[in-house]
């Protein structure tokens, strides 16, 4: 089914898998739905399965939506203790998005559907919410440990059966430029993998890049990637540069929000650092996952500037990452949109597309993880491989399964909404666009620091400590804002993070 179809049919109020191989535009097409969705005055919840995931959209996690956290059923009066503010975001959702379904299992989609029927008082599937997943079984699957309860995918739930959701199976690729690459990841997912798909890849352990060759590693543990960006960056010469992030929000809520966003909380960087843009830039300069390297640092900001593999030189200015329940902001972390980028995990690489990889598949770990890794590069020219094992090359059973019964069902679907064809191209006219970056970032702070001498400057411990004292013995924020040389805003924002939302009333 092509983009715009799906688009189509979600808007017309049908509940909906999302669905198709990496590259597929999946991403792409939830932000159209939740930005024309929300134009026309719907209210949208927007989770995922992992707060990584959910931060790529802006959301929360469905534990946290849904107030289910991680238990493995509702305790009787569930919904009598619920806190009001989660009961009336449940009340006015008309559309729940599930985004990486194949990593939540049967049992909570269950537990999830339960909460919104008691919320709702509707003995209908999700309380009569429409509800959108997205995902691809054939990537990570859900984690059973051994001390809770054991599920599967959420096909095999029993609210699936009664909502029996529509199927928008994408099939185009936009992201696999490389007929062999393709070829290898389809037979990958088919359970077809033969003797010559093996040798391609294996042919591609033994090349190396060229010495001007910009790209990143893929490890399959934290501790291989953490010791390798270390040891690159002492490697370099010059001096460090440190980039503090500044938060609002309760601690606990900042704690999730951190957990999700892949800038660091301290961004240590070198002229020279290899670093990989962690957001998609809204004028199209950089994408989640560009690499680059540093080139120089902007006077008077000294933020870094980035020449990106694709050629543009970009001065990197503070960007916001959002937690966002329902319509709510819990947390927002404000950092430079940058991390280290000489090795990631595979599991945070999910979402990524990267121009080059060296890829170490030799832990892999759990079925699906080589899929994951292999699919982030475009071309099979662009990969090179330290080393695979046979895990690498498993995809799950119950995944290929699985993905006949979803062929087969979106092939019916796809002839019920083929009348959606019109109507879907008259709408890509009309999509509301996404607002122009401002421009001129750097002079804007320039200007704000002639009354504000420290905006936009991280917090020193010592400010800290004086912006707390001083609160505590009655200053107000006007007062604050002089004695610290910051706008009002940043310190009504500061002392929410340290004192609670509610320290401060704003309007």
């Amino acid at each position: 089914m092509k983009q715009e179809i799906a688009l189509e049919v979600m808007l017309s109020g049908e509940s909906v898998l999302l669905t198709g191989p990496a590259g597929a535009g999946k991403t792409f097409v939830l932000n159209q739905l939740i930005r024309v969705a929300k134009s026309e005055g719907k209210h949208v919840s927007v989770t995922a399965t992992t707060g990584l995931a959910a931060t790529h959209l802006g959301g929360t996690t469905i534990h946290s939506w849904s107030g289910i956290g991680v238990s493995d059923e509702l305790p009787s009066g569930f919904a009598d203790h619920m806190a009001k503010g989660r009961r009336e975001i449940i009340e006015k959702t008309d559309i729940l998005i599930i985004d990486e379904i194949s990593m939540l299992h049967d049992f909570r989609l269950d537990m999830i559907d339960q909460v919104c029927r008691l919320v709702r008082g509707k003995d209908e599937p999700f309380g009569g919410i429409q509800i959108i997943m997205s995902g691809d079984f054939f990537q990570l699957p859900p984690i059973n440990r051994g001390d809770s309860r054991a599920g599967g995918f959420v096909v095999g739930s029993n609210v699936w059966q009664e909502l029996d959701p529509a199927i928008c199976y994408l099939e185009e690729q936009h992201r696999q430029d490389d007929e062999q690459l393709l070829d290898i990841l389809n037979s990958l997912r088919a359970g077809e993998l033969r003797r010559h798909h093996a040798e391609q890849l294996l042919a591609r352990v033994d090349v190396q890049p060229a010495d001007d060759e910009i790209l990143t590693e893929l490890h399959t543990v934290n501790f291989d990637v953490d010791r390798l960006n270390d040891s690159k960056l002492d490697e370099l010469e010059g001096d460090e540069i440190f980039y503090t992030q500044s938060s609002t929000g309760s601690d606990s809520y900042v704690e999730n929000l951190q957990r999700s966003v892949l800038a660091p909380s301290v961004l240590r960087v070198k002229k020279g650092a290899l670093v990989m843009a962690v957001k998609n830039s809204l004028d199209r300069k950089y994408v989640n996952g560009s690499l680059g390297v540093i080139i120089d640092f902007e006077p008077g900001t000294e933020y870094p500037v980035v020449e990106f593999k694709n050629g543009r030189v970009v001065t990197m200015s503070p960007d916001t990452w959002e937690l966002r329940d329902g319509d709510k902001k819990r947390a927002s972390i404000t950092q430079i949109p940058l991390r280290l980028a000489w090795a990631i995990t595979v599991h945070k690489s999910q979402g990524m597309t990267l121009d080059a990889a060296r890829i170490d598949l030799r832990k892999a770990f759990v079925e699906g993880m080589g899929y994951v890794a292999l699919s982030r590069v475009k071309n099979l020219n662009n990969l090179y491989l330290s080393g695979i094992n046979q895990m690498a090359l498993r995809v799950s059973d119950d995944a290929q399964q699985i993905d006949v019964m979803l062929r087969d069902k979106a092939a019916r679907d796809s002839k019920r909404f083929a009348h959606y064809d019109q109507a879907a191209q008259k709408r890509q006219t009309e999509l509301p666009k996404k607002p122009a970056k401002a421009s001129g970032w750097a002079e804007k702070i320039a200007t704000m620091r002639l009354t504000y001498p420290n905006a936009y400057r991280p917090w020193e411990p010592g400010q800290d400590s004086l912006l707390k004292e001083k609160f505590q013995n009655g200053a107000t924020v006007k007062e604050l804002s002089k004695l610290l040389g910051r706008h009002e805003g940043s310190i009504t924002m500061r002392l929410q993070k340290h004192f609670g939302e509610d320290v401060i009333q704003t309007s």
